[in-house]
């Protein structure tokens, strides 16, 4: 089975962190209990201090080997810049299951909560067009620390959420499924981030056991998730 990480800033990383991408890959590696890849175009962090916009500097170090780095998401990159890059994606990784966590960025900067969900759409047209059984489990938007001081911003993220059930819940098919993964208990963007938003160690965790227990939960597929390390 091949799994494809796609999000935005949260999902890549900046250089110097573990991500909740490495979490992930050693709930898998310890627990998934059958063959499993990472697939996807890019391997590298966010870099703003080097002389490159990328690093592969990864708190885990070699740890975290090469090949399970690969994902697709970018720094300030949204549900509408994945659109058009996820087709291509899903069909040279062959991918089987995407775990998406986009929105904030497009909320953010770009598009309100109704345009969002528009390239939620179109997102899913284009995955399915590249593999027509291809599943998803997408993240609701968790608000950041900019929704505590900005009401209207904290209102669009709660009408986008809103939006993105009614997608995955019209979107749904036996042979394609999606399945809306719940946020995580008792997440604390104060303790479980470094900056508001971005997540810190704990909130790898978290982020990752969010994914891996919605699979277990809803396909049963893989295990719950187990903290390693």
């Amino acid at each position: 089975m091949r799994f494809l990480f796609v999000g935005d800033s949260m999902t890549i990383g900046r250089a110097g962190d573990f991500t909740w991408r490495y979490r992930m890959w050693q709930h898998l590696d310890a627990s998934f209990g059958a063959p499993f890849r990472i697939v996807g175009p890019w391997t590298g962090l966010y870099d703003s201090e080097g002389d490159a916009p990328v690093s592969d500097a990864y708190a885990a170090g070699p740890g975290f080997p090469a090949d399970a780095r690969h994902h697709l998401a970018g720094w300030g990159m949204g549900w509408q810049h994945m659109s058009p890059l996820i087709g291509a994606a899903v069909r040279s990784g062959r991918a089987d299951v995407l775990l998406i966590s986009l929105g904030l960025i497009d909320l953010g900067f770009y598009t309100d909560s109704a345009q969002t969900a528009l390239a939620v759409r179109a997102f899913t047209a284009e995955a399915r067009a590249a593999n027509p059984r291809v599943r998803a489990v997408l993240l609701p938007v968790i608000p950041n620390i900019r929704a505590e001081s900005d009401p209207a911003f904290a209102a669009e993220i709660d009408r986008f959420n809103e939006l993105l059930g009614k997608a995955v819940a019209d979107l749904d098919r036996p042979s394609s499924p999606l399945l809306l993964a719940s946020r995580p208990p008792e997440y604390d963007i104060h303790r479980d981030t470094y900056d508001g938003t971005h997540p810190a160690p704990s909130g790898e965790h978290k982020l990752a056991a969010a994914f891996a227990d919605a699979m277990h939960q809803a396909w049963d597929l893989g295990a719950p998730y187990g903290r390693h390390t």
